[in-house]
């Protein structure tokens, strides 16, 4: 049995996020810990105070920690939405990601949480991709950014940004290719029954 670490990613959590954008990623990465883990990963949502937060649709989800109390992240997991937009002008949010830029190994975003870490500037002279509504967006608050508005999601080692929506499920997938195996992926993949056939 190992007695490696085990290791934490974060989905940070914030009123108005949208649904899908974190709960996506969390059904994937979620399955994946709980099903094998002997991979060492441990996934956990968390919110500026804990507690309850209430979605962009409506949907209230009762965190796991606060920021005050989580564990230390190898992985961050920022989700978009409606929500996001107020973080753009927030210094302290702002701040606050550039400080776990530091010391987080892999910093992940879908949809519109990319444009926050622009406006961060951590994207900076980095390809990346947003929601598609939002690709002008993103362009407009640093122009140094790749805009790659075909992909669902972009690894750029230390940073993947995801596009909008439905695209955090690819993007966790290839987590768990990068973390894990692809094989392991596929495995996961099967598990969730992602077989993705859009029927309009």
């Amino acid at each position: 049995m190992s007695t490696a670490p085990v290791r934490q990613i974060g989905i940070l959590l914030f009123p108005d996020a949208e649904e899908l954008d974190a709960l996506g990623p969390w059904e994937v990465l979620s399955f994946w810990a709980r099903t094998w883990p002997e991979d060492g990963w441990r996934v956990f949502t968390f919110s500026e105070h804990g507690g309850e937060v209430r979605c962009a649709k409506g949907l209230r989800v009762r965190v796991d920690h606060s920021e005050a109390d989580r564990p230390a992240l190898d992985v961050l997991l920022c989700p978009g939405g409606a929500g996001a937009g107020a973080q753009l002008a927030d210094e302290a949010r702002l701040e606050w990601l550039r400080r776990q830029r530091e010391t987080v190994a892999l910093m992940t975003s879908v949809c519109t949480g990319s444009l926050v870490y622009a406006a961060a500037g951590l994207l900076r002279d980095r390809p990346a991709t947003t929601y598609w509504a939002s690709l002008d967006h993103l362009a407009a608050l640093d122009s140094t950014i790749q805009i790659r508005p075909d992909d669902r999601f972009v690894d750029d080692g230390d940073v993947i940004t995801a596009a909008g929506v439905s695209a955090g499920i690819d993007m966790a997938l290839h987590l768990v290719a990068r973390l894990a195996s692809v094989e392991r992926a596929r495995e996961v993949r099967r598990g969730i029954q992602y077989d993705p056939a859009p029927p309009v």
